[in-house]
């Protein structure tokens, strides 16, 4: 953990901006840039839940059952920490397409001749004035895209979080008593 608390000790973009600078231009060494400045929020992330999972009733009901460690791993500790990591991951993929897309278009990314909407923001900058839509469509396409990621991270973790289920069941109570109060009181 000492070593994930050093890597998120700078932030995540200047990491991985001097990551790639240092392995190069290229597809691979920038997705290694963006792994090596992603994998510390997941590390951090899982021994949390982990952490929390670890002295809920249940598992130490099976611990005092008599139910190996392994059973205890796969049945109840991985099955409940999958949730969390699946909505951090589709939440976080928006944050990762912008970091990527920076990379290279700074120019230490991907190669000119690759397809990627950080290098096409950077080739087409200098029609900017001229031809605006060139821009602004890779732009588009960026802000698009993460917003899609970003809402369906959101509505992901109203459907697997049991908390907020709970709150969205108490928010729809409320706004359907009146409406039967109302009508009990004109009969």
């Amino acid at each position: 953990m000492r070593v994930t608390d050093i890597f998120l000790a700078f932030p995540s973009l200047v990491l991985a901006l001097a990551s790639a600078a240092s392995l190069g231009r290229g597809t691979v060494p920038s997705m290694l840039a963006v792994l090596l400045t992603w994998w510390p929020y997941y590390v951090r992330l899982t021994r949390g839940e982990v952490l929390a999972i670890k002295h809920q009733p249940y598992v130490v009901a099976a611990r005092a059952a008599g139910t190996s460690e392994t059973r205890i791993l796969f049945r109840h500790v991985l099955r409940n920490l999958i949730e969390p990591l699946l909505v951090y991951y589709t939440l976080d993929i928006g944050t990762v397409i912008v970091t990527f897309s920076t990379i290279s278009f700074v120019g230490i990314g991907v190669p000119l001749d690759v397809p990627e909407w950080g290098t096409m923001v950077e080739s087409y900058e200098r029609f900017l004035l001229t031809l605006p839509w060139t821009v602004l469509s890779a732009g588009a396409a960026i802000f698009v895209t993460v917003l899609a990621f970003s809402l369906f991270g959101d509505g992901l973790r109203d459907i697997l979080d049991p908390r907020s289920r709970r709150a969205l069941v108490q928010a729809a109570i409320p706004s359907t008593l009146p409406a039967k109060a109302f009508v009990a009181a004109e009969a």
